[in-house]
C-alpha cells in the first residue's frame, strides 16, 4: 500500500507507539541493518569494498548493523565522532576507492548548523564522487524542510525508514536525496498517521492490471481514439499510438492532419490511421479520447480548439488532454461523473496558471490543486521529478519510479498514449486513480529497467519496454 509522507514529529510519535508495544529499538535497528545490507549488495559486486560511515546516533547504529549483516563484500567501518581528528582517517579510507559509501553520520535528530569541521567531512565525501547509500536521510539534511544545515552529503540512493519525511520531497532536497526508497518492513507498528501526500510503492501494482476474462474480445478492452500529429511533429502521434498499444486497448485509432498522414500511417500497422476533417465527431465506439500530442505546428484550424473545448465539456468517455491541447482548455466545470485527465509538465502547468515554472516547482502540490480546481476538479498528472497524481481535493500520490534519462522528447507522448489505452478499457476506467498511478509508475519503472541494462536507451526503446516492468 502507499505510505504517508510524514513529519519528523510524527516519526517520533510512531516510534513511541512502537516501543509501547514491547518492540525494542535494537530489533528495529537489526532489521534496518539487514535491509541496508541487502540494498548495498545489489549496488555492488562480489568482493567490492564498502565504506560504512558511523555517527553517534541511531543512523550510525543502523550502518554498523548493516556492516555486520553484509555478506560477500568487504566492509570497512569508520566511526566519525570527532570530525577535526577523524578527517585524516576518512581521507585514507576514501583513497582506497570503495565501490559504495553507506552514510550513517547524522539522522533525524540533527537540528543546528554544522561546524566547520563537519563541513569538511561532508565536502570530502562529496568530492570523492563515490556512490552513496544514505540511511534514512542524507547527513546534513533537515528532515522537515529539506534544507541542508550548511552542507549535505549527496546520496545516490536514500533508504528512508518507515515512510518518507516531508523534507525529502522538498525541491531544496532534490540535489542530495538521489533516488528515494522506503524500508517499510523493519518492525514498526502500522503507521498511525494519514497524509495529504502518499508515496507509491511497487507492491501497489502487484495484481494490476487485473487478469483479463478468458472470453474477452476487442470490444471488451475498448477503443482508444487519438487526435495527434501535425507538420514537423508526426512522431508524437506515433509514440502516443505505441503507448496505447502497450496498454493493450482493443482498438487504437489515430486521426491526424493531411500533411502527416503518410509518415504516421507508414509506421503503424495494427493502429487505424485516418484524416481528421474539420467538424469531426467522436467515434461512437471510442471509449477513451486523447488530444494533444504533436499538435504544435502553426496554422492548425481554430475549429480544432473549439471542438476540443466542446468534447471536454460533454463527451461521455474518459478524455485525456496533453501537450499543445492543454492551451485549448477553458476554465470551468464539467459534469462531475465525467473522467477528465490532463498531463502537464511544469512549464505547461505554469502556462495554465499564468505563473512561472519556478513557482510551480516551489510548491507542486499547490499547483496541482489549483490546476484541478480551475478545470473542473479534473485529474492532474503533474509530470517531472516525483510526478504527482491527484485532484483539487483528496489524497495526492507521489511516484517513486523513473530517472533523469526520461528527459527525452517523446516520453510524455508515450505516457499520455499509455494512459488513454488503459482508460479505454472499461474495467480499468472504473478506478481512475489506481489506473493513473499504475500508468505513471509503469512508465518510470520501464525507464529504470532500461537504465539498469544500458545507458544510451531511447524513447523508442521505452515504447517497446513499456508495460513490462514488474
Amino acid at each position: 500500500m502507499p505510505v504517508p509522507v510524514i513529519t519528523l514529529g510524527q516519526m517520533r510519535e510512531w516510534e513511541a507507539a512502537t516501543w509501547a508495544t514491547g518492540q525494542t529499538a535494537a530489533e528495529v535497528i537489526r532489521r534496518v541493518g539487514k535491509r541496508l545490507a541487502r540494498r548495498a549488495r545489489k549496488l555492488t559486486r562480489a568482493g567490492d569494498r564498502i565504506l560504512f560511515l558511523v555517527g553517534k546516533g541511531h543512523n550510525g547504529d543502523d550502518a554498523r548493523a548493516a556492516a555486520k549483516a553484509l555478506e560477500g563484500r568487504d566492509a570497512d567501518v569508520l566511526e566519525v565522532f570527532l570530525p577535526d581528528s577523524d578527517l585524516l582517517q576518512l581521507e585514507m579510507a576514501l583513497a582506497k576507492k570503495p565501490a559504495l559509501i553507506v552514510d550513517g553520520l547524522f539522522g533525524l535528530g540533527l537540528n543546528r548548523p554544522l561546524s566547520t569541521d563537519w563541513l569538511s567531512i561532508i565536502a570530502a565525501v562529496n568530492a570523492a564522487k563515490i556512490p552513496v547509500l544514505a540511511v534514512d536521510l542524507p547527513s546534513g539534511l533537515n528532515a522537515d524542510t529539506g534544507e541542508p544545515f550548511g552542507a549535505c552529503i549527496a546520496a545516490t540512493i536514500t533508504l528512508t525508514v518507515g515512510a518518507p519525511k516531508t523534507g525529502l520531497l522538498a525541491p531544496a532536497a532534490w540535489p542530495f536525496t538521489g533516488r528515494i526508497e522506503v524500508a517499510d518492513d523493519v518492525g514498526l507498528v502500522p503507521c498511525p498517521f494519514k497524509s495529504e501526500l502518499n508515496w507509491m510503492q511497487p507492491d501497489d501494482f502487484a495484481h494490476f492490471p487485473p487478469v483479463r476474462p478468458p472470453a474477452g474480445h476487442k470490444g471488451t478492452f475498448g477503443h482508444a481514439l487519438i487526435i495527434a500529429g501535425s507538420l514537423g511533429f508526426h512522431g508524437a502521434a506515433v509514440l502516443a499510438a505505441r503507448g496505447a498499444q502497450r496498454a493493450q486497448a482493443g482498438l487504437v485509432t489515430v486521426l491526424t492532419q493531411t500533411e502527416v498522414y503518410a509518415p504516421i500511417a507508414a509506421q503503424l500497422a495494427a493502429v487505424m490511421v485516418n484524416l481528421r476533417p474539420p467538424g469531426t465527431k467522436m467515434a461512437v465506439t471510442a471509449s477513451a479520447l486523447l488530444v494533444g500530442p504533436g499538435l504544435a505546428a502553426p496554422g492548425l484550424p481554430d475549429e480544432l480548439r473549439l471542438t476540443v473545448r466542446h468534447w471536454w465539456r460533454g463527451t461521455d468517455c474518459p478524455m485525456i488532454v496533453d501537450a499543445t491541447a492543454l492551451d485549448y482548455l477553458e476554465a470551468g466545470t464539467f459534469h462531475k461523473i465525467l473522467v477528465r485527465v490532463i498531463t502537464p509538465h511544469p512549464g505547461e502547468a505554469a502556462r495554465l496558471l499564468n505563473s512561472s515554472t519556478q513557482k510551480i516547482q516551489a510548491d507542486r502540490v499547490k499547483a496541482l490543486r489549483e490546476i484541478s480546481k480551475k478545470f473542473g476538479n479534473c485529474w492532474v498528472v503533474l509530470k517531472g521529478h516525483q510526478t504527482l497524481i491527484g485532484q483539487a481535493e483528496g489524497e495526492i500520490f507521489v511516484n517513486p519510479s523513473g530517472n533523469p534519462h526520461l528527459a527525452q522528447g517523446g516520453a510524455g507522448d508515450l505516457l499520455s498514449g499509455f494512459i488513454a489505452g488503459l482508460l479505454a478499457q472499461p474495467a480499468l476506467a472504473a478506478d481512475v486513480g489506481q489506473t493513473l498511478r499504475y500508468a505513471v509508475w509503469q512508465h518510470g519503472a520501464a525507464a529504470d529497467k532500461l537504465q539498469a541494462a544500458r545507458t544510451n536507451w531511447t524513447v523508442e526503446d521505452l515504447a517497446v519496454e513499456l508495460g513490462n516492468a514488474r
